[in-house]
């Protein structure tokens, strides 16, 4: 059964949790946003070796529980394994979480959340 409209409508951005080159990338591809003041939040948040997993589940939350101008949450999949239970317990249609590779980190289908759900779908 499709979503109701209400539950999309609002929904313009793309958000991403990821490494500084995949962001970068991004940003310079036009998905860059910060909403109006006093909050004036970002839909990105940039992740290196010191940034703690607890940041990065506090942005999954924010992305995909308190703004509903978000579409789709693209997040770097060796990023994604830090936070794994959050990923796979996530259910919701919208936003839509896509896990993608990095530069320095390429893309395992068999870690894919997505992916493992189709599988599990179609009885494989």
């Amino acid at each position: 059964m499709a979503a109701p409209p209400s539950a999309y409508k609002d929904r313009h951005f793309l958000a991403v949790i990821g490494d500084e080159d995949s962001v970068t990338g991004l940003l310079l591809a036009g998905i860059g946003h910060v909403t109006q003041p006093p909050d004036a939040q970002k839909n990105f948040l940039v992740v290196d070796n010191k940034t703690e997993t607890a940041t990065i589940e506090q942005a999954f939350d924010n992305f995909t529980q308190k703004r509903n101008d978000v579409a789709i949450l693209l997040i770097n999949q060796h990023i994604a394994e830090r936070i794994r239970n959050r990923l796979d317990t996530y259910t919701e249609a919208f936003p839509s979480v896509l896990e993608i590779p990095s530069k320095d980190h390429p893309y395992n289908p068999e870690k894919d959340s997505v992916l493992r759900r189709v599988r599990r779908l179609f009885g494989e």
